[in-house]
């Protein structure tokens, strides 16, 4: 047989020999006839080529990489020799680079960063970077393997088509492939043997190939594109060698069906946001008292921080991070940070067993009881996710082959690398629980593994992702990898990859979705599995589903506590440092306040405010039920806390063509438009002239199939049109958002959006720009309202249609409407506020209002008559952010159970 092939390979050669001949003399006559300006285009992929030796199920796959930015590279169909050479603008730096810069990505990144600081930052970087001696070639594995020895060859082997040799990994490298190159992907890949085939061709494999597929050396003798005097295998016959790895088999762990239980656990908490409620609901649900709870609170966070750091009073088993950081989505920092915690829970003295990290928008789907049993059973033991992907296409998809530089809260990406040889690239998920011997060993151990892996992740994308994972399977701890960090995440990827973290990471990433009821299937379908917690819950978007949880897994008590449906998230507190949102939020609150003055004043009671201490939003069965303000009043000359309840008026006017036709279900105006969740976090619609307005729409699935396009106007409040976009109604995407290309500041006043088809006018709603009373914290001064209050239609685009009827105001009514919008930029003080509660009060309605006592001891039956009005006591008012909300209360400790009561 084999000598059958042997003349069979011959005479094929031969043919191939005279084929190419003839097409290159085809070629050549070709070329001196039609001389052609794209000869330097043709590049070959090598992972995107396709095999010569015809790989049928084998072929090659596609890479998945993420997007930069559109500066960073030349647009489809440019060519190599027209390509303009980026260069660096000297001009825009305030120093002298150490080298000439010749990334494309680090000179786009040094003119978009903001600070002479960062963009020195990056050149730095890039420069030693270039000199190439800034990563580390290769580094150390000390999971290596007793009997196999990296790049022993074990011989030529025939292949077969249909049943491949090593059939773990398949690519195709035509210029750079050989057997230390192969050797390199098949280790990075964590696999036992790799093979080159047919020149070009490599393979990875887990199993040895079996004796009776060894044939003679001589049938493997194609030279290698990368090193010509080595052997790259032949036609269907394969060099192979041994990588030195054994088979990686992670660790099963036991079920938890154990009588003893004796573990103590750090939950690591990693805590952002305003959902201080959800984050007591969470540690309530998870405390006892031989646990710990170490909590690192964003260092933005001033509201949550201070809130909990009551928390270290209360308990002697709760410790805040004293070192906070700024972490984003996807930044060094995040992996930084954990490191930094994982000292710290060290240096602390605690006796555990294992370290979790939490956020607060984890939640656990099985009871404490199970997870302690579980752990007991299987201590030692490392849980992290592996991605479950070829790892080549991982690294791609995670950009682990770029280098990224983190500043401004902002992740860079400068440019290429090569990953260290000699060790596994792996990762996945950044959820994990780990042992208390492999914590120490990463945040006190300095060897060549670590210190090399920590220069390596101090400039990648989404390091906490991967560092623990790769750490764990090239150390000694490699023996102790489950492939399981605990978690079920919901994910729902056309939902959650919306490269919506463009503005912070020079990437396209993906987030998992919330947990709503109609997920609950998937919850339970996790009964029976080792999970043990769950992501994303957030209470803001839905909380009955967190509610089914607590039930699902134990807690029998919601029939006791009340406002179990209620929810409220805070918005603004007056001890929290000045942010740029706050001045619209404390403007507009304010005018809240005085818009409830006066209909109190009505009633015979005179309320004078003092200040503003809280905003929150308040749902109920989650459904947005409208904003509360808390805040200290003289009322009726006696000091005392109020809380007004108020909601945003509808302003929508639908299917304005036909009232029997729907066209439209939902067309709304806010900000903060979440792309993921589909819904506008700004549930209150509080925009100020530094919003950035999104606007939301449903078509009815009943619409006439033979209605074309659609227009949206944007109009300004001088009767400007702002913005123009074009809506095509898609069967398949009924709901979908525009954010109009509207400069800042946005001029202050009444806007309107109009939808319109070919003829008629389908939807309009109108918005409220308030302007601003307050200017970083402090009353605005005349030059800043000026400055403020314009606008920027000078910025407008030079826009002409047909007008719409009734839309657009005729040209006498806008030279009215623009001289009242430049006579209100001049108004400060009282005139101003008067301009400002006007719009207020056709945007918003007052609801109610409640007191709030520090007395103790006044009775439910107690009410305080203002004039003829009665004030209720907040605690009895069950919308007030005030009444009882036992949910999220850490009680006091049963000392038979070691458990917080819950009510």
């Amino acid at each position: 047989m084999a000598s059958v092939r042997r003349i069979f390979y011959k005479y094929a050669k031969c043919l191939a020999l005279i084929v190419i001949c003839t097409f290159f003399a085809q070629i050549i006559i070709s070329i001196s006839f039609f001389p052609s300006i794209h000869d330097n285009l043709l590049k070959r992929n090598s992972y995107n080529s396709k095999s010569k030796s015809d790989m049928g199920d084998m072929s090659a796959r596609k890479i998945i990489a993420g997007v930069g930015d559109d500066e960073d590279y030349p647009p489809k169909g440019s060519h190599q020799h027209n390509k303009v050479v980026p260069q660096l603008r000297l001009e825009e730096l305030d120093f002298t680079p150490t080298c000439d810069i010749k990334s494309r990505e680090a000179i786009s990144a040094i003119h978009r960063a903001k600070s002479q600081l960062c963009k020195q930052q990056i050149v730095n970087k890039t420069c030693l970077i270039q000199n190439g001696n800034f990563y580390p070639k290769h580094l150390p594995n000390y999971c290596v393997s007793k009997n196999l020895a990296y790049g022993r060859h074990l011989g030529c082997y025939l292949d077969e088509k249909k049943l491949r040799l090593l059939s773990s990994y398949y690519g195709n490298y035509a210029n750079i492939n050989s057997p230390t190159f192969c050797l390199d992907i098949c280790v990075q890949a964590g696999f036992p043997y790799a093979g080159v085939q047919y020149s070009s061709e490599c393979f990875c494999g887990e199993q040895k190939p079996p004796a009776s597929a060894e044939t003679s050396d001589g049938l493997c003798d194609m030279n290698c594109p990368g090193d010509p005097s080595q052997k790259c295998g032949g036609y269907f016959t394969m060099n192979v060698y041994e990588t030195g790895l054994d088979k990686f088999v992670p660790q099963v762990p036991q079920n938890s069906n154990i009588k003893e239980v004796s573990v103590k656990i750090v939950f690591l908490l990693t805590l952002n946001g305003r959902a201080l409620r959800q984050v007591h609901r969470l540690i309530n649900s998870l405390y006892r008292t031989n646990h710990y709870f170490y909590i690192h609170v964003d260092q933005r966070q001033d509201y949550l921080h201070r809130k909990l750091s009551k928390l270290e009073k209360r308990f002697t088993n709760v410790r805040l991070a004293t070192k906070r950081y700024s972490t984003i989505w996807g930044g060094a920092s995040l992996l930084k940070m954990l490191l930094d915690s994982m000292k710290d829970i060290i240096r602390l003295g605690w006796k555990w067993d294992y370290v979790i990290n939490l956020s607060e928008s984890d939640f656990p789907i099985k009871s404490l009881e199970e997870l302690e049993k579980f752990l007991s059973a299987n201590k030692g033991f490392n849980f992290v996710k592996s991605h479950g992907r070829e790892v080549q296409r991982f690294i791609k998809k995670q950009g682990l082959d770029k280098t990224f530089i983190e500043c401004e809260t902002h992740m860079w990406r400068v440019g290429e690398r090569k990953l260290p040889q000699g060790i596994v690239i792996d990762g996945g998920s950044d959820w994990i629980a780990l042992s208390p011997d492999f914590v120490s060993y990463i945040v006190a151990n300095h060897d060549e593994l670590l210190v090399g892996l920590n220069v390596i992740f101090k400039h990648t994308l989404l390091p906490a992702e991967s560092f623990f994972h790769t750490v764990l399977r090239n150390s000694r701890f490699c023996n102790t990898y489950v492939d399981n960090n605990l978690h079920v995440t919901n994910w729902k990827r056309k939902l959650g990859c919306k490269c919506q973290y463009k503005h912070v990471v020079d990437w396209c990433g993906c987030s998992p979705n919330d947990f709503r009821t109609e997920d609950w299937l998937r919850i339970q379908n996790t009964q029976n599995r080792q999970l043990f917690f769950a992501r994303k819950f957030e209470p803001i978007i839905n909380q009955e589903i967190i509610t089914r949880v607590e039930q699902f897994i134990g807690f029998t008590d919601h029939n006791l506590i009340s406002n179990l449906d209620a929810y409220w998230q805070n918005l603004y507190d007056v001890q929290d440092l000045t942010a740029s949102t706050d001045d619209s939020l404390l403007t507009h609150a304010e005018s809240i306040i005085r818009h409830n003055a006066k209909i109190l004043a009505e009633e015979g009671c005179k309320i004078q405010l003092q200040e503003v201490i809280e905003m929150n939003v308040y749902k109920y069965a989650d459904v947005y039920k409208g904003n509360l303000i808390l805040y200290k009043a003289l009322v009726n000359n006696q000091e005392a806390i109020l809380e007004t309840w108020y909601k945003p008026k509808q302003h929508l006017d639908l299917n304005v063509k036909n009232q029997d036709t729907e066209y439209i279900k939902f067309f709304k105006v806010s900000s903060d438009y979440d792309q993921k969740e589909m819904t506008f976090r700004n549930l209150g619609n509080i925009l100020g002239p530094f919003s950035e307005p999104v606007l939301l729409y449903q078509f009815s699935p009943h619409i006439d199939k033979n209605v074309g396009n659609f227009t949206v106007l944007w109009l300004d409040p001088a009767g400007v049109v702002a913005d123009v976009n074009m809506v095509h109604r898609d069967e398949n995407n009924l709901t979908n958002f525009i954010k109009p290309n509207i400069k800042q500041p946005l001029l202050p006043g009444v806007w309107k959006v109009g939808l319109f088809d070919q003829t008629n006018t389908v939807a309009v709603t109108e918005f409220l720009i308030t302007p601003l009373e307050y200017f970083s914290g402090k009353e605005v001064t005349q030059q800043e309202a000026i400055l403020i209050h314009s606008g920027s239609q000078n910025s407008y685009k030079n826009i002409s249609f047909v007008k719409p009827i009734n839309f657009i105001p005729i040209h006498a009514n806008r030279l009215l409407l623009a001289e009242i919008s430049n006579a209100n930029t001049k108004r400060i003080n009282s005139d101003l506020m008067e301009w400002i509660d006007s719009l207020s009060i056709e945007f918003y309605n007052v609801l109610g209002s409640c007191i709030l006592f520090n007395d103790d001891n006044v009775t439910q039956t107690d009410r305080v008559m203002c004039g003829k009005y009665k004030f209720q006591q907040c605690i009895l008012s069950v919308w007030s952010s005030q009444s009882p909300d036992p949910k999220g209360f850490i009680g006091k400790l049963d000392k038979k159970t070691g458990r917080l009561n819950r009510v």
